[in-house]
């Protein structure tokens, strides 16, 4: 893990709610993996003092590019908003584990809500690079935080897309969708991010048809690197409950060993 500042290319709102900011990541000469993330400083001032938590959105080799989509809801984010093109941002990362999507994996079903999106599209992006089938179904409030569903498109992934405003995203509807696709599709992993609802449904499908999964958790940080214990989060392993750290262990984790209240 290093300090970057990092050229800022673009810094755009693309929703009523989100921004999308990309970088140029030349100077970065550590592999990147879908799942990680960037901890952002998000004014030079001293508040709001914590940096911010970037899950990787995009990741363009050939244009030396990263790129994050982040939701605006408090002090922090406001900040990041203001950063201009022509500035830098000031990054820690990257940092975490990310997916582990197998060499040998044929089709795979990412379910995401919200900004979760923003953690499974670059693992969608990777899929389709390595030929691996990749369906997603995009879950949000409304049509306008639908996000990322024409990118994934172009990629070549099949995208779903399911809102509370078109009353399709209940998890009942969500569900039979996805037992559909797992049996018409022969699915081998599940993914998923964004929602508890849609993650207790993971494993329960995870379960039922014996598939493989990961989940990458979304928690609260305060350092990003493992030392100050704000995002503690429970796991299950070796059939005893266990605290693990989402910064440090995580924050992708094996879908059925992660407790979800």
């Amino acid at each position: 893990m290093k300090q970057h500042h990092l050229p800022i290319l673009s810094n755009v709102q693309i929703s009523s709610r989100y921004w999308h900011m990309t970088l140029d990541m030349t100077e970065i000469d550590e592999t990147i993996d879908p799942g990680q993330f960037f901890h952002i400083r998000t004014t030079a001032e001293l508040s709001p003092f914590l940096r911010r938590p970037l899950s990787i959105y995009r990741i363009n080799e050939d244009n030396d590019t990263l790129e994050f989509l982040y939701l605006v809801k408090g002090m922090g984010t406001i900040e990041m908003t203001k950063m201009k093109p022509g500035e830098t941002a000031d990054l820690l990362g990257p940092l975490g584990h990310g997916f582990n999507l197998s060499a040998e994996t044929n089709e795979i079903l990412l379910t995401a809500r919200g900004v979760g999106v923003a953690t499974l599209a670059a693992l969608a992006q990777d899929a389709t690079e390595k030929g691996v089938g990749c369906t997603a179904i995009l879950s949000a409030r409304s049509r306008d935080d639908l996000l990322s569903a024409e990118m994934l498109t172009e990629l070549g992934v099949t995208v779903y897309k399911v809102t509370e405003e078109d009353g399709t995203s209940d998890v009942a509807d969500v569900e039979r969708m996805m037992r559909r696709l797992i049996e018409e599709n022969g699915v081998e992993q599940l993914y998923t991010c964004g929602s508890r609802r849609l993650s207790r449904l993971n494993q329960q499908l995870l379960d039922e048809y014996g598939l493989s999964g990961e989940i990458a958790l979304e928690e609260q940080m305060g350092c990003a690197m493992g030392a100050c214990f704000s995002c503690v989060s429970p796991i299950i392993e070796n059939g005893e409950e266990q605290s693990v750290r989402v910064c440090y262990e995580g924050p992708v984790f094996p879908l059925e060993k992660v407790v979800i209240s």
